[in-house]
C-alpha cells in the first residue's frame, strides 16, 4: 500500500459509500446567533425512509449554530430534522433537537415514549425466509408439476396404487427438501450477530447498561475500546478515538473520529469522511467517546441498506415491473409472467432451470406418446386403452429423479457443513460447482483478517523477518530471522530470540522497548485454554506481539524484579491524523519524574523523517529502505526515540492509557507542546505491517487455477498491499504485477464504459481500492463475458454484488447480518480455501447428478422402446399385451432405479475432479456425451428386455397363446402372457442393477475402474465394493426381486406376472449381452478420445 510517505497511519484505504439524502430538507446560508425555533416539533423523523419534515429548513451560519424553522408540530416537543444531516450540527445544536442533555441523558419515561414511537432499534432485513417461502421453494419446478399431474389422472382412472405411489413420491420430497432448507436457515439464524446486544447509556444523570434494542434517539452512549457501536452517534466527546468501519464502508482500517469537527458546508460528504459521527455495527478500536443517539434500527446507515435490499427483486432473470410506463395490464402481465417462471422453476441456478425445462419436455413427450397409443386403438379409449396410455406416459418420465436429487443434495449439504461451509439454499451446492470466476475480498478471507509485522529494519543494517506464523496474536507462533540466523520461541531446538537481544547489541533492544511502550494495546494469554487475545488497534497489536516475541512486551519492559512498575509514564501525545505519529514520554520510577526520561515515538516515515537527527545521506538510505518495503505490500512505520527533561512533566499515576478524561485535562498545563518534545529523534529502524495470508490461501488458488476457475482479489485496500498478496498466494505470476490488464484501481475500472471494459482482453485479476458499485460492474462485465461467478463479502456494502452475484458467498464470523440475508452460502470460518472446497463439493455433486440422472432416464427409454412396440403384440381377442404392468413400470423407477440412484449421488468425488476446466454452464448438464449415452444405452436395454419377451411369449406359446384379458386378471389362459411379463421384468431388473455400476464412470471399463487405485482381474470386486451404499442397494435389488416373482397373490394380482424357471436363462444371456455393448461402447468412446487428444496435440505443435 505504499509507505507512510503516501498514506496516514490511520488513514482510509476506500473511497466510503455516501450516506442517503434527504429530497425534502434544504439549506441556506444566514447568520444567527442562537438556535431559535424549539417549541414545537416531534421527535428526529417521523418516518427513516422521508428524511426532515417537508416544512422544515435548517439554516447553518458560517460559524457553529443553526437557525430551525418550520411547522412540523408533534408530541414529543421538538423539530424533525434528516438524522444524516447530523454531521453538519454542533453538539448543543443536536442535544437541543433532541431535547437531551449532553452530560445526564434523558430520562427513563421519556426513553419509554420515544421507545414506543421508534419502536426497537434492529435491523429487521436480517429476520430470515419465511416458512412459506421456504414451502414454496421446494414445489417451484417443473417436474414436481408433472408428477402432481400424472397422480390426478391416476386417482381420476381409480388406480389408487399408482397414484397413492406418486403422491408418496412428492411428499418425500418437499418433506426433505424443506427440513433442509430450514435448518440451513435456522444455523444462519445463530450467526447474526451484528448488533450490539448491551450498551452503557447515561439516562437522568446515571450511567447504567441496557439492551441497545431498547436505545432511542436522544439517549447518550458512552464507548469504549472493544464496543460495537449500537446505533447512529454524533460524538460529543472523543479522546484518542478511531473505528473499524468495515463492514459499512470496506475500510480495511480503523478510521480515526474527533468529536468537536462540525462539517458546515458539506452535507453530502461520504460516510467514511464524516469523522464526528460513528456508524452502527462499527467497533470502537481505540480511545473512548460518548455520543448522541441520531438514528435506530431500519434508520440507521446499516438498516436503511437493509431496506433497500428486502425491498429488491435480486434475481437476474426477473424483470422489474413500472407501473407508470407499462399501465396497470402490462404490469400484471409481467407479474403473471414472473409468476409462473417462478413456479415452473425458470428463474435459479443452470440446473434448475435446465431440468424443469427437461421436465416440461418430458410431459409433452408423455402426452405426445399417450396419443399415439389411442391412435394405434383408432381413439376408441377403453379403460384398457387408457391405462395403456396412461403406463406409456408414466414410463417416460422419471418419478424418482426430483426426490433423489433432493435427497442427493441434502447429504451434500451435510458434507459441505463439515467442511465450514452453510448452504442457505439447496440449489447453491450444484450451482457453485460451475463456477468460472471467484471475486474474493482480501483481508480476512484470503489474509488472516489481523496485522503482523513481517519485517524490521535497524539502524545498523539488521534485517528481522517473522516468518510461519499462523496466529498473528500468539508469539511464540512462527519464527524470527535475523540475518541468517532463525529464533523460535516455540521450537526448543531453534535458539530462543531473546537471546537475539544480547547477541545483536542495544540497537534490536531500543527498538522492541519504543515499540513495547509506545503502545496502547494489550496481548495477553488466557490460562485456561493458552489461547492468546488482543485488545487494540490493529496496528499496534502487530507491534506489541513482535516485542513479546523477544521477552519484552509491555508489562515485561515496565515491571522490576519485585514485580512493580519500574518506569513511569509522564505524557502520551495521542496518534493524531494531522501529524501522522504517536510519542509517549516515560521515566524511571527513581527518579520520580525529576530526572532522565525518554520519548519514544512511531509514526508515518513523511512525518518523521523532517524531525529526525540524521544526516541526509542516512535519509536517503532510511527513504530508499522503506520503499523497498512498501513494494513487498507492507506498511512501513518509523521508529525513533530521544532523551528529554523529566524535570519539564509533572508525573502522573498511571500507566497506560486509561486514565480519566479529568486527570489528562487536570495535566495537561504541565505537558510541554509536542512540538518541543518530537525533535532531534534517533532513529531506531523501521517495522513492515501487513495482514498476512492464510497458510492455505496459496494452495487454495493453485487448485483453482489448475481447475480452470479464474480468481480475482476485489478488495478495497492500496493496490500496493493487494498486489503483493495477490503475487504471495499466486493470484498474479511472478513479473506480470506491472501488467496493466492485471491490476487495477478501482477508480480507473469505474472510468471505462461498459463497452471499453468488454474490449479488454480479460478482467483484471486485482482491483483495489473498490467501492460497491464498483465489485457490482465488476459481476456484471462477468456475466456479458457469459462467466459463472461467485462474489464473497463480509459487509453490508457488499450485499448489493451478493446478490447481484450467481452465487454469493458471505462470511459467518466477521459478516454483517445484511450480507448473510443477501448471501446463498456462507462460510463459518471466514476462509478462501472452504470456497474451494465448496467448488469440489459442487463438482462432485454436478458429476454425480449425471450419473444418476443417465441411469434413470436409461431406465424411461427402455421402458418407452419396450411398451411402443409391445401395442404390436396382441392377446386372442386383439388386445395388446401389456409387456410391463403399471406397477412393474412403478416398481423399476420407484424402488429399484430410486436407491441405485441415490446410490450413484453419492460417490466420491474423481480423482480428476479438480483437474478438468468448469462445465458448460450454457450446455448445463445435458452434454453430448451423455445425450448419445442414454440413447445407446437405453435402447440396447429395451431391445434386449423386447427379445426377453418374446423369446417367452412367442418361443412356447401353446394352444392359448396370450390369452384373453390379461391385462387385468390372472386365467389359466394367461400363464404365457404372465411368464413373458415376468422374464421381461427380471430382465429390466437385473440390467439396472449392472447399469448401476458401468454408470460409476462414463468412459472408463467396469473392470479397470480405477487404475491409479486397483489392478488385477480381481479389481472389479474393490470397484463395486467401494460405494458401500450402492453395493448394498444392487445386493438388496437382486435380492428382492425373487420373492416378487414367486411369492403368491403378490405375484398374479398385484404385479400381473407369474413365477418363471428356464426363463432364469433368457434373463442371464440378455445381461452378459447387455454388459458386452456397453463395454463396446465405452471401448469406443475411449479410443475416439485418444484420438482427438492425439490430433490435438499435433495441431499445437504445428
Amino acid at each position: 500500500m505504499g509507505t507512510e510517505i503516501e498514506l496516514d497511519v490511520e488513514g482510509q484505504t476506500e473511497p466510503p459509500i455516501c450516506g442517503f439524502k434527504s429530497p425534502t430538507t434544504s439549506k441556506t446560508t444566514t447568520r444567527s446567533p442562537t438556535l431559535t425555533t424549539l417549541n414545537t416539533g416531534t421527535i428526529i423523523g417521523e418516518e427513516c425512509e422521508g428524511g426532515a419534515d417537508s416544512d422544515a429548513t435548517v439554516n447553518r451560519t458560517s460559524g457553529d449554530t443553526t437557525t430551525i424553522t418550520g411547522t412540523g408540530a408533534g408530541p414529543g416537543g421538538l423539530l424533525s430534522f434528516a438524522s444524516e444531516a447530523a454531521h453538519t450540527l454542533s453538539v448543543p445544536d443536536i442535544c437541543a433537537l433532541l431535547n437531551t442533555d449532553p452530560e445526564k441523558g434523558i430520562d427513563n419515561d421519556e426513553a419509554a415514549r420515544r421507545l414506543q414511537h421508534h419502536g426497537f432499534n434492529k435491523v429487521e432485513g436480517a429476520k430470515g425466509l419465511s416458512l412459506w417461502t421456504i414451502l414454496l421453494r421446494q414445489v417451484s419446478n417443473s417436474l414436481t408439476l408433472v408428477l402432481v399431474i400424472t397422480m390426478v389422472l391416476s386417482f381420476a382412472i381409480s388406480d389408487h396404487i399408482e397414484g397413492g405411489v406418486i403422491a408418496a413420491v412428492i411428499l418425500l420430497n418437499i418433506i426433505v427438501g424443506f427440513l433442509q432448507d430450514y435448518r440451513a436457515e435456522q444455523t444462519i439464524q445463530a450467526l447474526y450477530a451484528l448488533s450490539a446486544p448491551t450498551c452503557k447509556v447515561i439516562r437522568s444523570g446515571a450511567t447504567s447498561t441496557i439492551k441497545a434494542e431498547t436505545l432511542v434517539p436522544g439517549d447518550i452512549v458512552r464507548l469504549n475500546v472493544g464496543d460495537v457501536v449500537p446505533a447512529d452517534l454524533r460524538l460529543a466527546t472523543s479522546i484518542n478515538l478511531s473505528t473499524d468501519e468495515a463492514l459499512l464502508t470496506g475500510e480495511s482500517l480503523p478510521v480515526s473520529k474527533h468529536a468537536e469537527v462540525v462539517m458546515a458546508r458539506d452535507r453530502d460528504v461520504p460516510l467514511g469522511d464524516r469523522s464526528n459521527m460513528v456508524y452502527s455495527a462499527s467497533t470502537i478500536t481505540r480511545g473512548r467517546a460518548t455520543g448522541v443517539v441520531v438514528s435506530t434500527g431500519m434508520c440507521t446507515e446499516v438498516g436503511k441498506i437493509a431496506g433497500l435490499l428486502r425491498n429488491s427483486n435480486g434475481g437476474r432473470n426477473k424483470k422489474q415491473v413500472d407501473k407508470e410506463e407499462m399501465g396497470t395490464l402490462g404490469s400484471l402481465v409481467v407479474r403473471a409472467r414472473n409468476g409462473m417462471r417462478v413456479l415452473l422453476g425458470l428463474d435459479g441456478t443452470p440446473l434448475q432451470v435446465t431440468l424443469s425445462k427437461f421436465a416440461l419436455l418430458l410431459f409433452a413427450l408423455a402426452i405426445l406418446l399417450a396419443i399415439i397409443v389411442f391412435s394405434v386403438g383408432k381413439f376408441d379409449v377403453t379403460d384398457e386403452v387408457l391405462i395403456y396410455g396412461i403406463c406409456v406416459a408414466v414410463a417416460v418420465i422419471p418419478e424418482s429423479l426430483i426426490a433423489v436429487l433432493t435427497i442427493a443434495t441434502a447429504l451434500g449439504t451435510r458434507a459441505m457443513a463439515r467442511g465450514n461451509v452453510v448452504i442457505r439454499k439447496l440449489a447453491a451446492l450444484e450451482a457453485v460447482g460451475g463456477v468460472t470466476n471467484i471475486c474474493s475480498d482480501k483481508t480476512g478471507t484470503l489474509t488472516q483478517g489481523k496485522m503482523v509485522t513481517r519485517k524490521v529494519w535497524l539502524v545498523d543494517g539488521t534485517e528481522v523477518e517473522v516468518q510461519g506464523t499462523t496466529h498473528p496474536f500468539d508469539p511464540t507462533s512462527g519464527s524470527v530471522k535475523i540475518g541468517e540466523e532463525v529464533f523460535s520461541l516455540a521450537d526448543h531446538g531453534i535458539k530462543d530470540p531473546q537471546d537475539a537481544i544480547g547477541e545483536k547489541g542495544e540497537n534490536l533492544k531500543e527498538f522492541l522497548e519504543s515499540i513495547a511502550l509506545c503502545n496502547n494495546s494489550a496481548v495477553t494469554k488466557a490460562e485456561e485454554t493458552g489461547t492468546f487475545t488482543a485488545i487494540g488497534e490493529p496496528t499496534e497489536i502487530a507491534l506489541q506481539t513482535f516485542a513479546m516475541r523477544f521477552g519484552m512486551g509491555k508489562p515485561s519492559v515496565l515491571a522490576a524484579d519485585d514485580g512493580q512498575s519500574q518506569q513511569l509514564l509522564l505524557a502520551e501525545y495521542p496518534f493524531d491524523s494531522s501529524c501522522k505519529r504517536m510519542t509517549v514520554v516515560y521515566t524511571s520510577t527513581e527518579s520520580g519524574g525529576a530526572g532522565a526520561a525518554y520519548a519514544y515515538t512511531k509514526g508515518a516515515l513523511e512525518a518523521l523523517l523532517p524531525l529526525l537527527d540524521a544526516s541526509d545521506e542516512q535519509k536517503v538510505e532510511i527513504v530508499a529502505k522503506a520503499e523497498a518495503l512498501a513494494a513487498q505490500g507492507l506498511r512501513v512505520l518509523c521508529v525513533a526515540k530521544r532523551s528529554v527533561d523529566g524535570a519539564l512533566f509533572q508525573a502522573q499515576t498511571r500507566d497506560d492509557a486509561s486514565a480519566a478524561p479529568e486527570n489528562e485535562k487536570a495535566s495537561a498545563s504541565n505537558v510541554p507542546e509536542r512540538s518541543t518534545i518530537e525533535r532531534h529523534l534517533t532513529f531506531l529502524g523501521l517495522a513492515g505491517i501487513y495482514d498476512p495470508p492464510r497458510l492455505e490461501s496459496a494452495a487454495a488458488v493453485q487448485k483453482c487455477q489448475a481447475a480452470g476457475i479464474t480468481v480475482h482479489m476485489v478488495t478495497g485496500d492500496h493496490v500496493k498491499t493487494a498486489t503483493a498478496i495477490a503475487c504471495e498466494i499466486g493470484i498474479i505470476k511472478p513479473g506480470r504485477q506491472n501488467d496493466g490488464t492485471q491490476v487495477m484501481v478501482a477508480s480507473a475500472f469505474d472510468s471505462l464504459t461498459d463497452a471499453e471494459i468488454d474490449a479488454l482482453e480479460s478482467l483484471p485479476l486485482v482491483l483495489a481500492r473498490c467501492s460497491p458499485s464498483t465489485k457490482v460492474r465488476m459481476v456484471e462485465a462477468m456475466h456479458r463475458r457469459k462467466a459463472f461467478c461467485v462474489m464473497t463479502g463480509d459487509g453490508v456494502n457488499d450485499s448489493p454484488a451478493l446478490k447481484k452475484s450467481d452465487v454469493g458467498i458471505a462470511m459467518g464470523l466477521s459478516g454483517s447480518d445484511v450480507a448473510k440475508e443477501a448471501a446463498d452460502m456462507v462460510l463459518t470460518d471466514d476462509n478462501f480455501a472452504s470456497i474451494v472446497t465448496a467448488i469440489e463439493e459442487g463438482r462432485r455433486l454436478f458429476d454425480n447428478i449425471q450419473k444418476f440422472l443417465l441411469h434413470l432416464l436409461i431406465s424411461n427409454i427402455a421402458q418407452v422402446i419396450l411398451l411402443l412396440i409391445g401395442l404390436s403384440f396382441k392377446d386372442n381377442a386383439g388386445v395388446s399385451v401389456f409387456p410391463l404392468s403399471p406397477l412393474e413400470i412403478l416398481w423399476a423407477n420407484l424402488v429399484t432405479s430410486s436407491f441405485l440412484a441415490l446410490g450413484l449421488g453419492l460417490e466420491d468425488a474423481q480423482p480428476d475432479v479438480m483437474q478438468r476446466p468448469p462445465h458448460d454452464v450454457q450446455v448445463g448438464i445435458f452434454t453430448r456425451e451423455l445425450i448419445i449415452d442414454k440413447f445407446v444405452y437405453g435402447t440396447a436395454m429395451g431391445g434386449l428386455c423386447l427379445a426377453a419377451f418374446t423369446s417367452v411369449a412367442y418361443g412356447m406359446s401353446g394352444a392359448d397363446g396370450l390369452g384373453e384379458g390379461c391385462n387385468e386378471d390372472w386365467a389359466s389362459e394367461c400363464g404365457v402372457a404372465f411368464r413373458a411379463r415376468a422374464t421381461t421384468f427380471a430382465t429390466l431388473t437385473f440390467l439396472l442393477l449392472v447399469t448401476a455400476w458401468e454408470c460409476k464412470h462414463f468412459t472408463r471399463s467396469l473392470f479397470n475402474m480405477h487404475p491409479e487405485k486397483y489392478s488385477g482381474p480381481l479389481s472389479i470386486f474393490k470397484t463395486v465394493w467401494q460405494n458401500k451404499f450402492l453395493f448394498g442397494a444392487v445386493s438388496a435389488g437382486f435380492v428382492i426381486c425373487f420373492p416378487v416373482i414367486y411369492i403368491p397373490v403378490i405375484n398374479h394380482v398385484v404385479f400381473k406376472h407369474n413365477a418363471i424357471t428356464w426363463e432364469w436363462g433368457v434373463v442371464a444371456a440378455c445381461v452378459v449381452a447387455y454388459v458386452a455393448i456397453v463395454e463396446a461402447w465405452k471401448a469406443v468412446k475411449r479410443r475416439t478420445s485418444k484420438a482427438n487428444i492425439m490430433t490435438a496435440v499435433g495441431g499445437e505443435r504445428v
